[in-house]
């Protein structure tokens, strides 16, 4: 079976091919840097690194590029308020995007930066003008005009005959029944930041960055265009509108959009108090890998309600996976192997990936690698786990871990990392009594503590029982519960 996808544009679910067989070329829209971002926005990135990875597990290559959003309407304005230039203001947000995305999981993506290609950007404004599909204001602006392409609309299934022709719409976001000439193209305002072109002064639109950046990085046409449902109307439809106009070639041949997701039970508002940026959740004490166990634990297509409960459950799944790895490397198990768990491991894999390929519904990809711990653990308690089933369950679990990315981050130490830009920020009085004392004594991660048990492990095969002795009253004293059973050393936090 072959990766099924629903495309927005067809409204149906397909086969994804790539133009080349071998590889995958991608493009996502990235942050608009002039806040933190929140688990909405995460959402949206973590099911397009989802994407990638089982693209790449798949055999594929993949192309990714995202861009940063690093001029638009609200940039301007912020750095105005604040005083500072728009490349001193956006320098922070996006530095504290690329952590929070590292911190979480997220590989990152080819990044292209809009300021970075303003020339690029005239030079495209120049040649709709030139096809007559854009015009000049006397203000020294650019607008797309969207009577010139008949098949407006496509995307987002909206029905524009309507439209009144030639009126214009110069925000970067607008009513989602809005059809005007878009700006591509906007003339400085007293004040505002802008920059020199060959078409003039001013600053690009944010739609026009995007065809500019996708097309410079992938090509006219390319295999697919990622993004939250929110930018489907009217950001995704005038990207088509002004590319299509000018190249006659399809932009993206699969369009990829995420849904947003509801906070206990309710749209994520600032004055509802359930808005939580990444950050937030990190200095409550909650950990990257649970957050992103959660965010993942719905297809994408369908809508989640992200509650604080919901986040506890994870981080005791999350637990419940590691565990069933730690038992796995640190039993002691009888030569020979099982038929059941040998086809246990198999079944897991092709059900993972059937899930997978199943309009990546992750939900039963995390069903699959349950059952396969669930029944492990109880062979386990059987005995009738052999030496040799440990290696493919290891396996079935690490391609899980390819895609989920759940079992292997530092904790601590990336929440350090938030730690200490709360102090900058004035927000110590956030986090958690927990978090800062584990920060402070330096709490051992999980693959430390798991290094320290082998370490104590083989020292007591050496009968070096003063080495293995000490390292166990270190682990007591990190707050790690260790439990000797007839598998092996287990062990969990207090």
């Amino acid at each position: 079976m072959a990766l099924q996808l629903y495309n927005t544009m067809s409204s149906r679910v397909e086969e994804f091919h790539p133009l080349n067989d071998s590889e995958v070329r991608m493009y996502a829209c990235g942050p608009t840097v002039y806040d933190y971002g929140h688990i909405g926005n995460f959402r949206t990135f973590i099911a397009v690194d989802l994407l990638r990875r089982f693209l790449r597990q798949s055999g594929y290559q993949v192309r990714h590029v995202m861009n940063i959003t690093d001029v638009d309407d609200k940039i301007i304005r912020n750095a105005a308020r604040d005083g500072v230039s728009v490349q001193q203001y956006t320098a922070k947000y996006e530095k504290a995007f690329l952590e929070d995305a590292a911190m979480i999981g997220i590989e990152q993506p080819t990044l292209v930066r809009a300021t970075e290609h303003i020339p690029e950007m005239a030079e495209f404004v120049t040649k709709l003008v030139e096809r007559d599909l854009a015009y000049r204001t006397e203000d020294g602006s650019y607008y797309f005009c969207i009577a010139k392409f008949p098949r407006y609309g496509k995307l987002s299934k909206k029905d524009f005959s309507g439209m009144v022709d030639g009126a214009r719409v110069d925000v970067d976001e607008y009513e989602k029944d809005s059809a005007r000439d878009f700006a591509l193209w906007k003339a400085p305002k007293p004040g505002e930041a802008s920059w020199d072109s060959s078409i003039g002064p001013g600053r690009p639109g944010w739609h026009l960055e995007c065809s500019v950046m996708s097309m410079g990085e992938l090509g006219d046409s390319f295999d697919l265009h990622a993004g939250g449902e929110d930018l489907i109307f009217p950001h995704h439809e005038n990207e088509i509108a002004q590319s299509e106009s000018l190249t006659g070639k399809p932009f993206a041949h699969f369009w990829f959009h995420a849904r947003f997701l509801l906070v206990e039970g309710e749209k994520m508002s600032k004055s509802l108090g359930n808005f939580f940026t990444l950050r937030d959740l990190v200095l409550k004490g909650h950990k990257p890998s649970s957050i992103r166990y959660l965010l993942t634990s719905v297809p994408y297509r369908n809508q989640l309600n992200f509650t604080l409960d919901g986040l506890k459950q994870a981080a005791v799944s999350v637990e419940r996976l590691r565990n069933f790895r730690l038992r796995l490397t640190s039993g002691n198990f009888p030569a020979g192997s099982s038929d059941e768990m040998q086809s246990l491991a198999r079944e897991t894999v092709d059900r993972m990936r059937a899930a997978l390929e199943d309009d990546l519904n992750t939900a039963q990809a995390q069903a699959a690698i349950f059952e396969m711990v669930r029944r492990a653990n109880a062979a386990f308690d059987s005995g009738t786990v052999k030496k040799d089933d440990v290696a493919p369950l290891l396996a079935a679990l690490g391609k899980f871990d390819e895609i989920f990315a759940v079992l292997n981050d530092d904790d601590i130490p990336k929440m350090k990392q938030v730690v200490d830009w709360a102090k900058t920020e004035d927000r110590d009085r956030d986090i958690t009594n927990e978090l800062r004392e584990a920060v402070q004594s330096g709490q051992l991660s999980d693959a430390d503590i798991e290094k320290k048990i082998a370490e104590m492990e083989g020292a007591r095969r050496s009968r070096n029982f003063n080495v293995s002795d000490a390292l166990r009253a270190e682990l007591t004293t990190a707050g790690i519960v260790i439990e000797n059973t007839k598998d092996g050393v287990r062990w969990r936090r207090k």
